[in-house]
């Protein structure tokens, strides 16, 4: 089930770079390049205490951020 808290920063097929909420249909911002897309998801994701997450050219994340109840480090 997608968490509307989630963001993911991502390639469009015209090139240009988007940031959506997990689940979205429409992106919530379009951006022509990969750092302001990615500053928009992290600030999103702080905001709604969620995880923001950054999908490579090669569809593999590249880096997540954790805002909010971060379970790391684990007790013990």
């Amino acid at each position: 089930m997608p968490n509307s808290k989630n963001y993911w920063t991502q390639q469009r097929p015209d090139g240009k770079w988007e940031s959506k909420a997990e689940g979205a249909k429409r992106a919530s911002k379009v951006a022509g390049t990969q750092a302001e897309a990615w500053a928009h998801s992290r600030q999103m994701a702080a905001e709604k205490k969620g995880e923001a997450y950054l999908r490579g050219r090669d569809g593999k994340i590249r880096e997540r951020n954790t805002y909010g109840n971060d379970p790391y480090p684990p007790k013990g």
